[in-house]
């Protein structure tokens, strides 16, 4: 079979990477064209756009970059109508997926929605669109399919891929990780600015401030391959933070707390069990339009999921340098808060269901295109 993925950012990439190594063990014969990024085109799949050309992160943003994106969607329909797949399967990225969809489907091709788009926080208009272009759909959160069965769209919740992606890593000991990346013995903090430049250029400045609050700790970004290191290097200056790239799960599992950036990451930061603060900060006007559009009580997934403020989230103008100092000296020196949040993260654990999503998820895709 030829399938055809499209994922926009990095936690796609990943996520997108999984279902194409399940698929492939069930389908011997299956060829794969990507829009992603490094893991999807190491799983097998032949790479059209690398993410870091596609994303675009705001309001105004996108405005400001509408000329390119709307010549990415032409491209991409043009070649999908080359290829001419058994499928299409998208994942996340709503802007430019749900585009991709409505075109697949008027040329009648077999649509699978793997990994929702947040239309549950905002725009919940689309899902009018979704029932309209999508042939399935396959959800990793928990609440997602009771929202979309109000709407009568048939869905299948897999569980969530990280489980798997988390239950797979080999964790390297904590004195061979220290000496391969030169760190001292200290505690440590992990910084998590991002996998947008636009994300990094906002945080990393605010985060590494903390340095000189807390000197008994050493601060560690979480670097990306898709962003260079230069980027990271322009806010760090002459500070003795270190950048490892491509290791955030190994930073993750030696780290005492954590700063980051609203996103997928969080969710894996719990998961892997590490207090963390959730940081935000995007175009301000961007953020007034959200704000008015956007119908939910979190920005991170932890807190989504658990439907309460497990994690501390400081987004926009709360985000200063005072406010995130105080919150990481209490993950740091708070038991209480500690034990707490420990709990927590646990019955998410259980709320995310068992692992073998991605399995779970290639095999419905499979026995579909087989019916």
């Amino acid at each position: 079979m030829k399938y055809y993925i499209i994922a926009g950012e990095a936690s796609g990439d990943l996520h997108a990477s999984n279902l194409m190594k399940s698929i492939s063990e069930k389908d011997i014969d299956a060829h794969f064209r990507v829009w992603g990024g490094d893991l999807m085109e190491t799983a097998g799949g032949d790479l059209v756009k690398h993410y870091r050309d596609l994303a675009y992160m705001g309001f105004v943003e996108v405005a400001l970059n509408l000329r390119t994106i709307l010549k990415n969607i032409s491209f991409c329909k043009k070649d999908i109508l080359d290829y001419q797949p058994d499928v299409l399967i998208l994942v996340d990225y709503p802007g430019f997926n749900l585009r991709i969809a409505e075109f697949a489907k008027d040329k009648g091709l077999k649509v699978i929605y793997y990994i929702s788009p947040q239309i549950w926080a905002w725009k919940q208009s689309r899902v009018k669109k979704i029932k309209k272009s999508v042939d399935k759909m396959l959800v990793i959160l928990p609440f997602e399919k009771g929202f979309y069965a109000k709407y009568g769209v048939k869905v299948d919740f897999v569980g969530h891929p990280l489980l798997d992606d988390l239950s797979n890593k080999q964790v390297e000991g904590r004195a061979e990780f220290l000496k391969k990346n030169q760190l001292s013995n200290n505690p440590i903090i992990a910084l998590l600015p991002g996998s947008r430049k636009m994300e990094v250029e906002r945080m990393l400045g605010i985060m590494v401030q903390l340095v000189d609050h807390f000197t008994e700790y050493q601060f560690v970004v979480a670097g990306l391959t898709s962003l260079s290191e230069n980027i990271y290097r322009e806010f760090l200056g002459n500070s003795p933070v270190k950048v490892l790239i491509n290791q955030t799960r190994d930073l993750l599992y030696h780290s005492d707390a954590a700063l980051v950036t609203s996103g997928t990451a969080t969710l894996e930061t719990a998961l892997i069990g590490v207090p963390e603060v959730v940081c935000y900060k995007g175009n301000w006007l961007s953020f007034e339009i959200a704000k008015r559009i956007i119908h939910v009580k979190y920005i991170s997934l932890v807190n989504l999921i658990m439907d309460k403020l497990v994690v501390k989230e400081l987004i926009q103008n709360d985000l200063t340098v005072k406010n995130l100092s105080v919150e990481l000296d209490k993950l740091l020196h708070d038991d209480a808060l500690k034990a707490r949040i420990s709990g927590d993260y646990q019955l998410l654990k259980e709320k995310l269901g068992e692992e073998g999503a991605s399995d779970r998820a290639a095999r419905l895709v499979v026995s579909f295109l087989q019916k």
